[in-house]
């Protein structure tokens, strides 16, 4: 597929910068919101992606004129009757992405690849609207797009290889990493970010650590800010409505820790209201204490113990049962860790930190942990049969992957 226009539906700031990211590659993109101010709002978010590659002196003046230029605000479909893929980029809510994609059917050419970038709804669901479900594939990036290179690219229950072979190729002209997942709810960023996120709310709500000492054991394990500074940016709301989805598919694997909604319910939405996990205009945060005694006196349950490990088993772990899953290969699971959200690069993703540490060790720690904190530690199957064989990592030279 030769894409010589582009359309990206939702002007909010992933869909703006989305379609940032396709002009930069020198294709020309409309950029579509139901209200205008939305539409403008957009077009100024693509606006100083531009101006701060041109203060930092990445590009010229002129260039960055020419390649905004190649995005044009819309508030209705009339221009889509030549494109050749649009990105779907709305509220992650099933209801109207159905309706987007009814409404793009419709209008684009046939020869259209429609592509969705949710982060955790399914693809198949969103594709039966339409009567070209072959050409609905799942594009999802990640924020900040201008920095972020990894983009999961999904395919449905009807998604043809071609389809996603040109979501694949178009991903990787602008410039992406382009890692295959097998559908699933939360792909696979989502399925292992989530449980280690949560996980942590877990161990504050316990009483484990203060949410400034989790967020510095983590950030000198390697990742590049902790996860309570990243649930804050991402947005409480957001992160428990993932949570959520991943509970309703895999159960008591993925519970959601109380606190969540108590965070909520007292508007404590993040960055984005001034208050989240921390607090954000420089005032005394007593609200936060009092939520957290209120869970603690709800669950009973305090002082459990905490190490950067708790956290990362979890992550691990579901990397494994991915990999049983055929979800995506190895090398691509971790790949998308390390492009998708920061995990250190030395350590080579999960599987390969897996690896590092020995698989009987940590078969051995998620034993442990499941027996102090519950089935959300009990190891994957392949563990087991893994350091059964002796495969247990780097020191036997074969693990998940051979040395």
């Amino acid at each position: 597929m030769n894409v010589k226009k582009a359309a990206v539906i939702g002007a909010g700031t992933m869909g703006a910068q989305i379609a940032q990211a396709v002009s930069f590659a020198g294709i020309p993109v409309v950029l579509m919101d139901m209200q205008e101010e939305g539409v403008q709002r957009g077009l100024e978010t693509v606006r100083k992606i531009y101006q701060a590659r041109v203060e930092k002196g990445k590009m010229k003046a002129a260039d960055a004129a020419l390649k905004t230029a190649l995005v044009a605000g819309a508030t209705n479909y009339e221009g889509f009757g030549d494109v050749d893929i649009v990105i779907e980029a709305v509220f992650e809510e099933m209801t109207v992405k159905r309706q987007v994609f009814t409404a793009l059917d419709a209008v684009c050419p046939p020869r259209a690849v429609l592509a969705s970038n949710t982060s955790s709804l399914s693809i198949s669901a969103i594709a039966s609207v339409t009567r070209r479900p072959k050409q609905v594939v799942g594009m999802h990036f990640f924020n900040p797009v201008y920095a972020m290179k990894l983009i999961e690219v999904i395919p449905g229950l009807d998604s043809s290889p071609q389809a996603v072979s040109d979501v694949a190729a178009f991903s990787e002209r602008l410039g992406k990493i382009p890692i295959k997942v097998q559908e699933c709810p939360g792909f696979v960023v989502n399925r292992l970010l989530l449980p280690y996120l949560n996980e942590a709310v877990f161990a504050l709500q316990e009483g484990a650590a203060s949410a400034g000492e989790l967020d510095e054991a983590m950030k000198a394990f390697g990742m590049p800010m902790g996860p309570f500074t990243l649930l804050d940016m991402i947005g409480i709301d957001i992160a428990e409505k993932v949570s959520q989805i991943l509970h309703d598919a895999f159960g008591p694997r993925m519970p959601v820790a109380p606190l969540f909604s108590e965070l909520i319910q007292a508007k404590r939405f993040g960055k984005k209201s001034g208050a989240g996990l921390y607090r954000y205009d420089g005032g005394k945060d007593d609200e936060i204490s009092k939520i957290l005694q209120k869970v603690r006196k709800a669950t009973g349950i305090v002082g459990t113990r905490f190490s950067p490990e708790r956290l990362l088993l979890l992550m691990i772990n579901e990397a494994a049962i991915c990999l049983q899953e055929g979800v995506a290969a190895a090398g691509d699971l971790d790949t998308a860790m390390v492009a998708g959200t920061g995990f250190p690069q030395e350590k080579g993703g999960p599987l390969h930190y897996a690896d590092q540490v020995g698989l009987d060790i940590v078969l051995s720690e998620l034993e442990r942990y499941a027996g102090e904190l519950g089935p959300r530690f009990w190891p994957a199957p392949i563990f087991k049969r893994m350091v059964g064989a002796g495969y247990v990592g780097l020191k036997s030279r074969r693990g998940f992957f051979n040395y």
